[in-house]
């Protein structure tokens, strides 16, 4: 897997800080106190908890959402009802990490086939700063999908 060429930020919008104690079975919360979670791995379904991998889905799906909203203008569409699914998937690989990740981000906007949502998901792609973070170290799925179901893979 590549890495990313490093772009410096050339003015910071927002900072933030998460602090984790216990890996995987401990808790995460941000310096602000906004969030403040326990953790528990993905299998364990302890009441009360959730895992990095939902962290991460969360985010991205919101990101995402954002990136859509962002670029509709350009599409001549309105992004506010724009449905986002962020799945990721945790898994083992033939790397000397031995683990890593997969996402899929499965997007419908009522009104729009899935044919024609696929530019907008690549110009979304194209600003979405998860996406930008993510590509080259993991795979990437972008789904579009219609009110009827039919799905266009990206």
């Amino acid at each position: 897997m590549g890495r990313n060429v490093t772009v410096p930020l050339t003015r910071t919008l927002y900072r933030t800080t998460a602090h984790a104690s216990g890996g995987r079975t401990g808790s995460v919360a941000t310096g602000d106190g906004r969030l403040d979670v326990r953790l528990a791995p993905p299998r364990k379904n302890v009441p009360g908890t959730t895992n990095p991998e939902q962290l991460f889905a969360a985010g991205f799906a919101a990101c995402f959402t954002s990136a859509l909203a962002e670029v509709a203008d350009e599409f001549g569409a309105d992004a506010s009802a724009a449905r986002v699914a962020c799945e990721v998937q945790l898994g083992t690989t033939d790397t000397p990490a031995g683990y890593g990740l997969a996402v899929t981000l499965t997007v419908g906007l009522p009104g729009w086939t899935a044919a024609e949502l696929l530019p907008l998901l690549h110009r979304a792609d194209a600003v979405c700063p998860y996406a930008q973070a993510v590509k080259g170290n993991i795979p990437l799925t972008l789904l579009a999908v219609d009110d009827s179901g039919i799905a266009a893979d990206a």
